[in-house]
């Protein structure tokens, strides 16, 4: 993990009102500065899923679960690309299992078909870090409803419509 004294300064810098906390905006703005430029409606998603306060910002320690979880998800990539830039689909399936996700078939190609913005079955970085924030995302709505941990969930129309809500990227 990166020094915290850097991400301090760094997360310092973002927060340009001094509030201690930084908004979608401000947060898609820095990213992109790294060359990792997201559409806002994937960084609400990523403030959604570490945003521990329920506040709709992310303050410091948020934002340092957020960076040690891309990292990882980075760590993962970089092993995988053989300096191309990106991934094909059996890499990123090797991938998302390294991650600790595993998709059946269907559901692994319909999660590809919908991050994979030129359609040629090649994912760049940003994509797959959008890609794994959607998969968390779902996975950690799934667990809340599975209150058993038998792996299956019984949703009203309601519970449904909330799902498909929080989990859109």
């Amino acid at each position: 993990m990166e020094n915290i004294g850097v991400l301090r300064e760094w997360f310092d810098r973002v927060d340009s009102d001094h509030t201690g906390n930084v908004a979608a905006p401000q947060l898609q703005r820095a990213l992109a500065v790294g060359n990792l430029n997201f559409p806002l409606s994937v960084v609400q998603q990523m403030i959604r899923m570490y945003d521990f306060d329920r506040n709709g910002t992310m303050n410091f320690e948020e934002f340092v679960a957020l960076n040690k979880y891309l990292l990882k998800v980075q760590n993962v990539f970089s092993a995988l690309q053989r300096d191309r830039g990106f991934l094909n689909l059996d890499e990123v399936y090797e991938a998302l299992v390294k991650l600790g996700f595993s998709l059946d078939s269907p559901a692994f190609y319909t999660v590809c078909e919908s991050f994979d913005k030129n359609k040629m079955g090649m994912i760049r970085l940003d994509e797959f870090i959008s890609l794994c924030i959607f998969i968390q995302s779902a996975r950690n709505l799934f667990n809340s409803f599975d209150t058993s941990k038998q792996g299956r969930v019984t949703l009203d129309f309601n519970q449904f419509v909330y799902c498909t809500a929080n989990c859109r990227i």
